[in-house]
């Protein structure tokens, strides 16, 4: 109790500390500016991915266009007369407002505001226009937003009106055509050559005549509005889709029309849809989740397709969307989390090196200091004082330009690097006065000193055995579970603590690497200098002599191990995440370009391939059945794979001209199966449940279903995990013929050759899914950041390297200066000085690649790039050889430019002054 009573608070010397501050003003400034600029790039790197996050999930959804549209469909009411006929309704289109209510009450608060104002279709069948040289078809379509329909100007006529002004009407089921008033854009009137008060002659897929009559022709307002894009043949003719060759025309109902329009078709014809457009400006990475879970729970308890009621089905894959978003962001944070730890361990390590430096400057001072009577505490608040209020405004500096760059600042990271700062200088220096007024003696017992060096042992030993089991730990952790968080909900920029020591696994093996050098560089250096030692070179002599005394420092050797082996990896990172970029454009695509030809154009597939294999510039065309979520049958299970129906011989020689991975399985599709009766198969399953062995079989409509043998694995088709390859003749011999919808093109000329082809195909370009996945926002931020990474640790380590030559500089010139009052020539003193330096220069510069290309091969696969860069499988390591030749270039440049430097700076040095008592 009286030994709290008696504390007292430090005495602060105020003169001193200002007067230590000027005269190291150097030193604290080299300081200030590595926190500070580390502190920008910690601070503003969590901020810009959130920015990108939010990028991302934007992009996301505008990638996935109308598949991201929350979708809701509803019966409509029976129209059964009590006469046995169907009545008119002619407040139907109050019902479809209704309806379009009901739908947007039913989304809920989360996701309304995320969604653009619903519009209401309701579409008929599809009819075809009789008479003319060309097939044309017709669909009379409303829409009705919350502001009623898209605006229009009549240029011609009069909107649909309705056909009757009764208010109730009942028509038998087996009358004449029930008269439905339609409008028609200016475009589509003038290619069918049709006006006001004209009839189109239509009739249905039964045959039978329809009375469908003109009774406008409008001009859209804007034509940009949303409401046309699900119904574009409402503005122009719409060629390919119905089919090949086969031109959409549609006509425009009125509210007035409306009822009449479901009198003139079948009544479960006359289809009614809510649309709901994600609005992608207003969705953020904070908001997916609730999103996507309010989504999956419309879906849930939406209708079945059975139910003939009028509840609500919903149906949407904006869920998915989300998901994948998250995944990919959550997998982005995660990389960078990678790449920020080793920065900012990197840069603890030099400040660290700095302050040690520092405290070699003061150690004079602190000893007289300290001899005259300072205590240590009040030495240690004053080395506190100075370093807290270098390190603060440093950081402050550098978070402040962070917010100039960034929508925002994440001081987090931050904190480690302003801690080193404000740590290390008063650590190194408090210790320094100590041992300057210990008294303890050196024991002249042999064994109390081989006690002291084994206790010193023991303690570096358990120093290194911790952090080999922490790296240990850590990948192990990696590998198991990886980087993804375990629960999405709530995901932040920031490592939560389960991640904590995976995202570590890096820098520590960085760590663990330097500490093996640091254990065999000592010997090394002993080993040359026994050898120098029967030679007859004393300039040898001398430099293996200072390289031994010198090899044993800890601390630079950490710094430059682990900052060269870090920018390795970062140089790694970036060059196999660009190769990747191209890998997965090549499997997205599968082919220079691909078409998806759409279902009503199948049939026409083999002649198109036949005319764009024709073309100029075009290499191979292969056609393919690809069918999405195929129903197959093990004994127990049903799996929903890829199925790929293609001629296994053109698919081989396919994948042989491009850069895509060679699977010579697939000339055991041509061979007879392994059982009667049994089609080859290959296939690929990312459980496992889907292998070489297993009998499958492939269900048919009114046929028995056809055996299926896999025979070998099957390569990756369009980025899918389960797959399932079957050979086009092989399968048409056991009965199911291939219905192509899917043409892989390649060569210089496959763009030109599938940019115009007529047909409903959604075209994909290789160059453009490259274009687009090298702009994407997480791929391009992360990209920049591992070019960053790589040069601010690479700066750290040329720093490091300065600041550890600086600090082993007035004992080497010293020693240096002595020798040469024994006839050693200056330039002999630089020889010697090299002699010292360059050695561990040398090792590190070839063992710091080899480290990060290491850690590259162990932790690359747990890093999910995948998610990035669009590929099936991890991408593999690219060691780029001369980025990671230029990294060691530069350290041993450095290197090489301290010797002559420093002898500028001693040259003035005087031998008597190195030569008194007590230098």
């Amino acid at each position: 109790m009286n030994r709290w009573l008696t504390r007292r608070r430090p005495a602060l010397h105020w003169p001193s500390i200002r007067g230590r501050g000027r005269t190291d003003a150097g030193p604290l400034l080299l300081t200030a500016a590595v926190i500070a600029a580390v502190t920008l790039l910690a601070g503003a790197v969590p901020a810009l991915l959130r920015a990108a996050a939010d990028d991302a999930v934007q992009d996301t959804v505008r990638r996935a266009g109308h598949d991201s549209n929350v979708l809701v469909h509803a019966n409509w009411e029976r129209d059964d007369g009590p006469t046995g006929g169907r009545v008119r309704m002619p407040r139907l289109a109050e019902e479809v407002d209704d309806f379009r209510a009901q739908a947007t009450y039913a989304l809920g608060p989360d996701l309304d505001p995320a969604l653009l104002p619903p519009v209401a279709a309701v579409n008929g069948p599809v009819l075809t226009i009789t008479g003319g040289s060309v097939p044309r078809t017709f669909q009379f379509t409303y829409l009705a937003g919350d502001l009623g329909g898209p605006g229009v100007t009549w240029i011609a006529g009069s909107p649909p009106g309705p056909t009757v002004s009764d208010e109730y009407v009942e028509t038998p089921y087996d009358g004449p055509p029930w008269p439905v008033q339609v409008g028609l854009s200016e475009e589509d009137a003038t290619a069918l050559d049709l006006g006001p008060g004209d009839r189109i002659p239509v009739r249905d897929g039964q045959g039978r005549d329809k009375d469908v009559r003109i009774s406008g022709i409008y001009r859209p307002a804007d034509s940009a509005e949303p409401a046309w894009q699900l119904a574009p043949a409402l503005l122009r003719p719409v060629s390919g889709a119905d089919g090949v060759g086969i031109t959409r025309f549609a006509g425009l109902l009125s509210r007035e029309s409306l009822p009449d329009a479901r009198l003139a078709i079948d009544e479960d014809q006359l289809r009614r849809t809510v649309h709901f457009a994600p609005a992608p400006d207003a969705l953020s990475w904070d908001a997916t989740a609730a999103l996507a879970s309010q989504v999956v729970k419309l879906k849930a308890a939406s209708g079945s397709s059975s139910d003939r009621g009028q509840t609500l089905k919903w149906e949407s894959q904006l869920d998915t969307a989300l998901r994948d978003a998250r995944t990919r962001n959550s997998a982005a944070f995660a990389q960078a989390a990678v790449l920020l730890t080793g920065v900012l361990t990197a840069t603890a390590l030099v400040l660290l090196l700095a302050a040690d430096l520092l405290v070699r400057r003061r150690t004079p001072v602190l000893s007289a200091a300290r001899q005259r009577g300072a205590a240590l505490p009040d030495l240690g608040a004053e080395l506190i004082i100075e370093s807290t209020v270098v390190s603060l405004s440093a950081a402050a500096v550098g978070l402040a330009l962070a917010r100039a760059a960034a929508p925002g600042v994440s001081w987090t990271w931050a904190v480690p690097v302003v801690l080193a700062g404000a740590v290390a200088g008063p650590a190194f220096g408090t210790l320094a006065a100590a041992r300057a007024s210990r008294n303890r003696r050196q024991p002249a017992n042999p064994a109390a000193r081989r006690w002291i060096r084994a206790t010193r042992q023991l303690r570096r030993a358990a120093v290194e055995a911790a952090v080999l089991i922490a790296a240990v730990a850590a990948f192990v952790t990696l590998h198991q579970r990886g980087l993804l968080p375990v629960a999405s909900d709530g995901d932040t920029a920031e490592p939560t603590g389960d991640l904590i020591l995976p995202v570590s696994a890096l820098t520590l093996g960085a760590l663990v690497g330097a500490l093996v050098l640091l254990r065999l560089l000592p010997l090394g250096a002993r080993f040359a200098l026994r050898g120098a030692l029967r030679s007859r070179r004393p300039l040898a002599v001398f430099g293996a002599a200072q390289a031994a005394t010198t090899a044993g420092r800890a601390l630079p050797l950490l710094v430059l191990v682990s900052t060269t082996a870090l920018a390795s990896f970062a140089l790694i990172l970036g060059t196999t995440v660009t190769r990747g970029l191209d890998d997965g454009a090549w499997s997205t695509v599968g082919a220079d370009a691909r078409l998806d030809i759409g279902a009503d154009a199948e049939a026409a597939t083999p002649a198109l391939a036949e005319r764009i294999a024709a073309a100029p510039g075009v290499g191979q065309v292969v056609v393919a059945q690809v069918t999405d979520s195929a129903r197959v049958f093990t004994e127990s299970t049903l799996l929903t794979p890829r199925l790929v129906i293609v001629d296994a011989a053109a698919f081989q020689r396919l994948l042989a001209t491009t850069p895509l991975p060679d699977a010579p399985a697939l000339a055991r599709l041509t061979a007879p199966g392994p059982g009667p009766g049994d089609v080859p198969a290959l296939v690929r399953s990312s459980d496992g449940n889907l292998r070489a062995g297993t009998q499958l079989q492939l269900p048919r409509d009114g046929a028995p279903a056809i055996r299926l043998a896999a025979v070998g694995t099957a390569p990756s088709v369009g980025g899918a995990d389960d797959v399932v390859i079957v050979d086009a003749e092989a399968l048409a011999d056991a009965g199911l013929p291939a219905v192509p919808n899917t043409v892989w093109v390649t060569g210089p000329g496959a763009a030109r050759a599938t940019s115009n082809t007529g047909v409903a195909a959604d075209v994909v370009l290789r160059a453009d899914v490259l274009r687009a996945q090298r702009v994407a926002p997480l791929t391009a931020g992360l990209l920049r950041l591992a070019w960053t990474a790589a040069a601010v640790l690479l700066a750290l380590g040329l720093l490091g390297l300065t600041l550890a030559a600086a600090a082993g500089a007035s004992e080497r010139w010293q020693t240096l200066t002595r020798l040469r009052t024994l006839g050693l020539r200056p330039r002999d003193a630089r020889w010697v000085a090299a002699g010292e330096l360059l050695p561990p220069v040398v090792v590190i510069a070839v063992c710091g690649p080899l480290l990060g290309a290491l850690l590259a091969r162990l932790t690359l696969g747990p890093l999910d790039l995948r998610l990035l860069t669009g590929q099936a499988t991890e991408p593999a390591a690219v060691l780029p050889w001369w980025l990671l030749g230029l990294v060691s270039v530069a350290l041993l440049a450095a290197a090489v430019a301290v010797v002559p430097v420093e002898s500028a700076l001693r040259r003035r040095d005087r031998l008597s002054e190195v030569l008194r008592a007590g230098e």
